[in-house]
């Protein structure tokens, strides 16, 4: 008989469902886009991935020796991101890594559980 183990997220609680505006981050609703880093869930402004700039990556600054990989949910689809973007993050120390919200939300439960040194920047979606 095969045992699953139910998977240790090292006390971050993981992303339980994403859609209709929002996430549920352990058993918490919140809307609008999010901002996820090591410890902390906060509230985003950005609604598109054309609105995003060095600006919008601000708060990581100080958690930067935490996070090594900064998933981007870039909303229902994957989207290039501008190459002064990927170059300001990666001053920060962080390699950037763009997928659809589904895929960032998935992953980064996935690497959550491998102890991973993340972040998630998730662009909501209906």
């Amino acid at each position: 008989m095969l045992e699953i183990n139910t998977p240790d997220f090292g006390g971050q609680p993981p992303i339980d469902a994403y859609g209709n505006g929002g996430f549920r981050i352990g058993a918490i609703r919140h809307n609008g886009s999010l901002l996820l880093t090591p410890g902390r869930a906060l509230e985003w402004p950005v609604k598109s991935v054309n609105e995003l700039n060095a600006d919008s990556f601000e708060i990581l600054a100080e958690e930067s020796d935490s996070i090594e990989l900064l998933l981007l949910g870039c909303g229902h689809r994957i989207e290039m991101i501008p190459n002064a973007l990927r170059d300001a993050l990666r001053g920060m120390g962080m390699v950037l890594e763009p997928m659809d919200t589904g895929a960032a939300c998935r992953t980064y439960n996935v690497l959550l559980a491998e102890k991973r040194k993340i972040a998630a920047a998730l662009i909501a979606v209906d």
